[in-house]
């Protein structure tokens, strides 16, 4: 009978070449590159979120790859896309508890029935552990940005090209046209 450790923040610190992970039912989860339109739809968001950000003291911007140390029953952590967080610096290490406002953009491989099973799973954890707003980002569909909050979870906005998405209540005031997401 062998036993299996349960990975730990220290071991989110150590995964190689810069890689991105989260902690998931105990486990490291490894979380591939994403090609070029994804990063490139998640850094206009982070981008646009900075620049509206700037000079405000209402919280900061993160791009993709930035860690969200959180305390669920299955989940220690997160690594959005991209996303806005209100508190408290951590200086070095992993920011303490869930951004405020949190971006998910699909890559290649995040269609179908078990994508679709993760993603609903993984928007639950992100209100579970404080989010506000969820933004889902599809860059394929139609419905360009579903907008997720955690007081009407089941009924997202949905915004689609030609049209402007917002983050409220989580980042009051900041909108993004979606056409910027494919500059």
């Amino acid at each position: 009978m062998t036993t299996k450790t349960q990975a730990t923040i220290e071991d989110l610190y150590r995964v190689p070449d810069d890689g991105k992970a989260e902690i998931v039912n105990g486990e490291l989860i490894l979380m591939p590159p994403t090609g070029d339109l994804p990063s490139s739809a998640a850094f206009n968001i982070a981008s646009s979120l900075r620049e509206f950000s700037r000079g405000k003291n209402i919280g900061r911007a993160y791009p993709d790859n930035t860690g969200y140390r959180v305390n669920l029953p299955d989940r220690d952590s997160f690594s959005p896309d991209a996303s806005f967080y209100t508190g408290k610096s951590t200086g070095m290490k992993f920011l303490e508890g869930a951004p405020a406002f949190a971006v998910e953009v699909r890559s290649e491989f995040d269609y179908g029935k078990k994508a679709e099973a993760a993603i609903a799973k993984k928007r639950g954890d992100y209100f579970a552990a404080g989010t506000q707003v969820l933004w889902e980002v599809d860059l394929l569909g139609e419905d360009t940005i579903k907008v997720y909050r955690v007081s009407d979870p089941d009924n997202p906005t949905v915004y689609r090209r030609g049209e402007i998405a917002e983050a409220e209540p989580a980042v009051p005031g900041w909108t993004m046209p979606v056409d910027d997401l494919f500059d």
